[in-house]
């Protein structure tokens, strides 16, 4: 399907859309407030937006009007208010799309799929490539030198979070709210997870080849 980046302050609601939207084959990346948006789409990237209005740190309106100063890439607005005129004004603002709260995962999924659509950005995601290793979101696929990697979801998730910053140190609470889609948690399922993945990368944590922990920071994944 396409990467889908979700902004919704309220971490309930953005959970469940990471996971319909997940489980619908979409690769989902979320954050809570319009300037992690905003650096987000500008230093990674995603095939779609659905932006929440009632954001802390700016309002979705205002926020809508930056994402557009910046990129081109669709935005369906998910919105509690329901007035015409102020709909109208998101539309004109460059919103492709709107949702009226509550609505169904099936809904958003359908307008998702029909403003990929009419963008002609479906299928469009790059391929992730660190070194040796691709990770393609789209179809949820990862390679290590040509070699195809077999992969529980969880450990894909967070190979492509990873794989989407490469040289950046991660941070294990970003990784437990993007990957896991948890406030807080222990370090015990990070670690897990990592060491899963790296035995199926060929690497321990004492010799690492691309996964890196940075003591008392995060993870970071770089090229051998």
């Amino acid at each position: 399907m396409a990467t889908v980046l979700v902004v919704e302050d309220d971490a309930f609601v953005r959970a469940a859309l990471v996971r319909h939207l997940s489980d619908a084959g979409h690769a989902v990346r979320s954050v809570g407030a319009a300037l992690d948006a905003l650096r987000e789409v500008t230093q990674v990237g995603c095939d779609l937006v659905v932006l929440d209005l009632g954001l802390p740190d700016l309002d979705g309106a205002e926020a809508l009007r930056m994402l557009r100063g910046v990129t081109e890439v669709p935005v369906v607005v998910a919105t509690a208010r329901d007035d015409e005129a102020g709909i109208v004004r998101l539309l004109n603002s460059g919103a492709d799309d709107y949702l009226v709260k509550p609505f169904s995962p099936e809904h958003l999924n359908a307008r998702i799929t029909a403003v990929l659509r009419r963008a002609g950005n479906a299928g469009a995601t790059p391929l992730l490539r660190v070194g040796g290793l691709v990770v393609d979101p789209l179809r949820r696929e990862a390679t290590l030198d040509g070699a195809a990697l077999d992969l529980t979801r969880r450990e894909f998730d967070l190979l492509a979070f990873l794989a989407a910053r490469p040289g950046v140190v991660v941070q294990r609470k970003e990784l437990l709210s993007a990957v896991w889609q948890q406030a807080y948690g222990g370090d015990q399922t990070i670690d897990v997870h990592l060491s899963w993945l790296r035995r199926k990368l060929g690497e321990t944590a004492a010799k690492p080849r691309y996964l890196h922990t940075v003591r008392g920071v995060g993870v970071k994944i770089e090229a051998p």
